[in-house]
């Protein structure tokens, strides 16, 4: 409360006093406020969003960490909102030439006037870039409080298109990942039957060590482009049964890893023919078609315009008073300074004179017969 009034009561009785005084100016700046909102609404573009929301599968994540969980969801939402969706998105659609997402009509005539008077010509990339621009401010990706589920909108000026462009970032977003995971499964597989093959190999030729030892020890000839020198003569019978179990542990290491990799490959085609890749994401809630506009909010901008006014009516009721205020001085200084004056006036028609050191004298009042001896 300030200092000035004393009691609550002088408070209340001041501000009722304000304002009756000011109830004018008030009224008249809500009225004005409230006209510039009706004429926005008359104005604006209504907007209209549509919803779609996703859920991140928990079984991708550890239940116990927070932080995977995040990491899990984070991800998902900076796929929706990633370049090569809105891309493949704006391409599906043609939305590129569409005026909405091309920078308005204003900087579309700017720039067909620019392509006509020959200042510029038209560059694909850059109507592509002013496009997924457009689309980056109009779509709205954002994980629902610390759950598993990710909201997603899309505004537009037509309702049909707010709810077609959502629908195909949707699609978009699961085709994608489908190409990812089949991608990705096939170079497992590709990876898979290399070291197979790989193996394969190793087995051959392991088996082959072996059978050319044999058939070195029984005195058989073995070609020295394909089978290994065979022991000397003069080397020992045990020597000899080392070196061929160690080559029979070699080919048995090698048969082992080669079949356990083809039993892996034979395992991943018959997944691959019977069961769908598994996303990280799955659609929850499909999208929506908006029947009513999201924006301009008329109750929204209709009361903030009658409390603007109200609150701008108040300012100029406190300016004025203020300014009331500094100049209520000088207005009393001037009625003293007047009422002095005709005083003085006063005190001489009744023969009361001023003098220099600021005392008044009453001078001798003389009859018209002594005013006029010659009569």
């Amino acid at each position: 409360m300030p200092p000035e009034f004393g009691s609550p009561a002088e408070f209340v009785a001041e501000v009722l006093a304000f304002l009756r005084r000011r109830l004018s100016i008030i009224l008249l700046t809500c009225f004005v406020m409230f006209g510039a909102g009706l004429l926005y609404l008359v104005v604006a573009v209504p907007t209209f969003t549509a919803t779609a929301q996703l859920i991140v599968d928990a079984k991708t994540t550890s239940s116990n960490d927070t932080a995977s969980a995040t990491t899990a969801v984070e991800s998902q939402v900076a796929i929706l909102k990633s370049e090569s969706v809105a891309r493949a998105a704006i391409a599906k659609l043609g939305l590129a030439g569409d005026r909405e997402f091309s920078g308005g009509a204003l900087h579309h005539l700017s720039r067909s006037t620019s392509r006509l008077l020959g200042w510029s010509r038209q560059d694909t990339d850059v109507v592509t870039r002013d496009a997924m621009e457009a689309f980056a401010r109009k779509l709205s990706v954002k994980r629902a409080g610390l759950t598993y589920i990710v909201d997603l909108a899309f505004s537009s000026a037509d309702p049909d298109r707010a709810a077609q462009v959502l629908d195909t970032v949707v699609e978009t977003y699961i085709t994608t990942q489908m190409d990812a995971k089949y991608k990705w499964g096939l170079q497992n597989e590709k990876w898979v039957k290399e070291r197979v093959n790989e193996l394969s190999n190793q087995a051959s030729t392991a088996k082959k060590a072996v059978a050319d030892y044999n058939r070195a020890r029984n005195g058989i000839a073995v070609p020295a482009n394909t089978a290994e020198a065979g022991p000397p003569s003069s080397q020992s019978t045990g020597t000899a049964q080392d070196e061929l179990r160690e080559l029979e542990a070699t080919a048995d290491a090698a048969t082992r890893t080669y079949d356990n990799f083809l039993r892996m490959l034979r395992y991943m085609d018959a997944m691959q023919q019977q069961s769908a890749p598994v996303f990280e994401a799955r659609l929850l809630t499909g999208v929506s078609h908006p029947y009513t506009a999201s924006s301009p909010n008329a109750r929204l901008i209709l009361g903030s315009a009658i409390l603007g006014g109200m609150l701008l009516g108040i300012g100029i009721g406190l300016l004025r008073d203020r300014s009331d205020r500094e100049r209520a001085p000088a207005r009393r200084s001037a009625a003293t300074a007047s009422g002095g004056t005709a005083v003085v006036q006063g005190l001489k028609a009744n023969g009361v004179k001023p003098h220099f050191d600021g005392s008044f004298k009453v001078e001798k009042q003389h009859t018209y017969k002594e005013a006029n001896p010659d009569l």
